[in-house]
């Protein structure tokens, strides 16, 4: 694929998000069993994209897991804290803001040391759990939630491992711009 269809498929996926409602955490409906915890990652744009971007990130920088299992641990313990009523101001604007900081980092190519990576990691992972927290106050809905972003995060580390760094970069801006977009509607 040549360069210039790479910016032309990445253009196409920001205008097709642009299309889409704001789906950030608008209810999930009345259950908070296992199914909507795991539905919750895949259904919520914001976090579907954050979660596949931080494994393409930590993909892209070809480096152990310490970082998924950060961001793992960190997002049972901000979800903890949700359940337990602890909020995080500026929340749905902080997670959509890290969207687009990671599709920064990956446009960029950005390497980081690891031990800073995995300090970043773990601060996004709290925010998110927090969210998942507040929103599916349910053990059942703890073990689906972690269950979908730990897949989330391994195809976006498979997909940070295996595409060329040109193909990363485009991406990365792709996923900014949606990051941008998702701000203006939170």
């Amino acid at each position: 694929m040549s360069a210039r269809q790479m910016i032309k498929t990445a253009t196409v996926a920001a205008l097709y998000l642009l299309a889409l409602p704001a789906m950030a955490h608008s209810g999930h409906g009345d259950s908070a069993g296992l199914l909507a915890g795991f539905a919750h990652p895949l259904t919520g744009l914001d976090h579907l994209l954050a979660m596949l971007g931080l494994g393409i990130w930590g993909g892209q920088q070809r480096r152990g897991l310490a970082q998924p299992a950060i961001f793992l641990g960190m997002m049972l313990f901000g979800a903890l804290a949700g359940m337990a009523g602890w909020r995080i101001a500026g929340l749905e604007t902080g997670i959509v803001a890290k969207v687009a900081l990671l599709g920064l980092a990956i446009a960029l190519g950005l390497a980081l040391p690891n031990w800073l990576g995995m300090l970043l990691a773990g601060m996004f992972a709290l925010a998110h759990g927090n969210a998942h927290g507040q929103e599916l106050p349910a053990a059942s809905a703890a073990c689906g939630f972690m269950l979908a972003s730990a897949m989330l995060l391994c195809a976006g580390r498979f997909v940070g491992q295996v595409l060329a760094e040109r193909v990363l970069r485009v991406a990365g801006v792709a996923l900014t711009a949606a990051g941008l977009v998702l701000m203006g509607l939170a």
